[in-house]
């Protein structure tokens, strides 16, 4: 085999096999013979790759290089880090971002993010409690305060002024707001970077759909169900020996 350029490659994991045959448009075959006992041997079970090589990495690591596979559904991505917390962090980021962006082809439409959706529905959901002449006015007023909590807790993690980038972005979204408004400012979100605001549509910061309805269902859901809670029973600790 080493004389004809073929490598052989031993103790393989099932699915390593799978995802190989999977790229390359192979087959993964357990026995070469055929139910008669007779060797046979199939061209279509074999795969494509325009390059497969043995590389080291990191301290002493040794890994096949598969490249230029007939299909390109699947590939592996090599962390290296300082130590395990880094690389469990590193793969918990990745992970994130490829299921963002699975989420994001899904769903076929994006919002934009940096609290852009969640000012633009407070000023909206404020603007429609005015409009009400009962007690359902300040629940919506609330829900409408509550709203602005995300864009708060994004200022405050990145170590800014949370009261002023709010402020300021409240009235970017009072400002588009109607059918006279500035509708590019609709887009207006956080810059954690620069302590600014900016379009978040233009900069590429942006949500799935789907993420963000079901994020602001579940909180709702999830208020109701504390708001249903119309009594509370607790239970008196047992007394110890002698009253006391």
């Amino acid at each position: 085999m080493v004389e004809n350029g073929v490598l052989g490659v031993r103790r393989v994991k099932k699915d390593d096999l799978r995802r190989i045959a999977k790229a390359t448009g192979g087959t993964v075959v357990h026995t070469m013979s055929d139910l008669n006992g007779d060797d046979v041997f199939e061209p279509s079970w074999l795969g494509k790759a325009e390059q497969v090589t043995e590389e080291r990495c990191g301290d002493g690591d040794e890994y096949i290089m598969i490249s230029g596979t007939k299909n390109d559904i699947c590939a592996s991505i090599i962390c290296r880090g300082a130590n395990y917390f880094v690389l469990e962090e590193m793969e918990r980021s990745l992970n994130d971002a490829l299921w963002a962006v699975a989420r994001t082809l899904e769903a076929g439409s994006v919002v934009p993010g940096g609290g852009a959706v969640e000012a633009a529905l407070s000023i909206h959901l404020e603007n429609f409690a005015h409009t009400l002449g009962s007690r359902e006015q300040l629940a919506i007023a609330q829900f409408a305060e509550a709203l602005l909590i995300i864009p708060k807790t994004l200022a405050l993690n990145a170590a800014l002024d949370a009261t002023d980038l709010v402020a300021k972005l409240r009235v970017d979204h009072s400002e588009s707001y109607g059918p006279n408004g500035d509708k590019e400012k609709r887009f207006t979100g956080l810059d954690l970077q620069e302590g600014t605001l900016r379009n978040n549509v233009v900069a590429g910061v942006l949500e799935p759909r789907p993420s963000k309805v079901k994020s602001l269902q579940f909180a709702t859901e999830a208020c109701l169900t504390i708001l249903r809670i119309d009594d509370c029973i607790r239970l008196n600790p047992e007394e110890e020996d002698g009253g006391r």
